[in-house]
């Protein structure tokens, strides 16, 4: 079967494969909804990880969605997760899905792609080396070895087509939606849009009228300096000086983050006094009801910072070792701080690795976060009427 015969199946049974993380999960969504809207009557299935399932159960278009506990293979010698992973391949097998479409790319994910039998299974191409030639920037050799090139681990064996892509130097958003020629799914802009319950919105309601917030006549400034790289945090002195600039300004400000990052919330609030630590206190969809209805976000390359852009909530983002035009705020490049320091990119996680110190982060300074935070405010019309309005 060749591609172009994609284009006039009506498939019936498909099955969508992004497992994490919050940001990969969020460019994912624009191709939920094109699918839906290209196959209104189809069963569309999600196979994700526990901890994002709860953003995606709400979303009219899915179906089904399918968890992987992919935590369980940090002890695999024991047998639970060998017995549960193997009830997992039976049931998608059971499914019979007619398409697979695996955006995720790895070993893993490919097991389950041949797991359901399916005769239409797409994913990303291997890397080749050929498509950093149409790239009309000199990036340095460790982001050419360390950033996403293509379908991991073998992964692409297991496709029967695969998504070729003419150049890296794409965001990631356009790189999941090159699967809409293949499919012909609609060419329209990419939509984000997905529902949360209502109970989310009105448990941050309950908890910043806690904090005294609920009554404020514009939104909070969310600071969400959280990361699972070292290498992508910017420092915590950092964001206390912004978090004492905006609530001079009488903006409430409300740290946000995973329960992990309570503690250095806790330290962030300890230096910039009044500040609010809901960090550890929301769940995935009552943070994405925090950003709803923050005036503006101020993070590190994290998932908040795309949920910001889904929501349509102005966001300023602090870059250092990955690379904005690849995975940045999607079409927010003016939201984006970064040094500009020749060894960025550079995708190296962890400090140990890094040989300048980190001085990619280190060398932005809370002043230009502070600057660009308030020309987004103040291009909303937010800056003024909330230093008028608390002062």
């Amino acid at each position: 079967m060749t591609s172009p015969d994609l284009t006039t199946r009506d498939f019936q049974r498909i099955l969508l494969i992004k497992l994490s993380a919050v940001g990969d999960v969020l460019h994912t969504i624009p191709v939920l909804n094109k699918l839906r809207k290209r196959y209104p009557a189809a069963r569309i299935d999600w196979l994700t990880a526990p901890e994002i399932a709860e953003l995606l159960r709400h979303h009219p278009g899915i179906s089904n969605v399918i968890e992987f506990a992919r935590g369980e293979w940090s002890e695999p010698w024991r047998l639970r997760p060998f017995a549960n992973t193997g009830r997992l391949a039976a049931n998608l097998r059971a499914t019979r899905y007619d398409l697979v479409i695996d955006m995720h790319g790895q070993f893993r994910t490919a097991v389950f792609t041949l797991a359901t039998g399916a005769p239409v299974r797409i994913g990303f191409d291997r890397p080749r080396v050929q498509v950093w030639a149409a790239s009309e920037r000199e990036l340095p050799q460790a982001a050419r070895r360390h950033a996403w090139q293509g379908a991991r681990e073998l992964s692409w064996l297991a496709y029967t087509h695969h998504i070729r892509l003419p150049t890296l130097e794409v965001h990631a958003v356009d790189r999941y939606l090159s699967i809409g020629p293949m499919l012909g799914l609609d060419a329209g802009a990419a939509d984000f849009s997905f529902p949360i319950p209502p109970a989310a919105h009105t448990r941050v309601a309950s908890l910043l009228s806690q904090h005294g917030v609920a009554d404020r006549a514009r939104g909070p400034i969310v600071i969400a300096p959280g990361t699972v790289w070292e290498t992508k945090a910017w420092r915590q002195e950092g964001f206390a000086e912004v978090a004492r600039h905006f609530m001079s300004l009488g903006f409430a400000v409300v740290l946000a983050g995973s329960p992990r990052e309570h503690a250095l919330c806790a330290q962030i609030a300890g230096d910039a006094p009044g500040a609010i630590n809901l960090a550890g206190e929301t769940s995935l969809t009552e943070l994405v009801a925090l950003v709803d209805r923050a005036s503006l976000c101020v993070t590190n390359d994290s998932g908040p910072m795309h949920l910001a852009v889904a929501r349509g909530r102005p966001v300023v983002s602090i870059f250092g070792p990955t690379d904005p035009i690849w995975i940045g705020p999607y079409g927010r490049l003016d939201a984006v701080l970064q040094s500009k320091i020749p060894c960025a990119p550079c995708y190296f996680r962890t400090l140990a690795r890094c040989p300048h110190q980190h001085a990619c982060m280190r060398d932005i300074t809370s002043a230009a976060v502070i600057a660009r935070a308030q020309g987004l405010l103040d291009a909303a019309g937010l800056a003024r009427v909330a230093s008028q309005a608390f002062m």
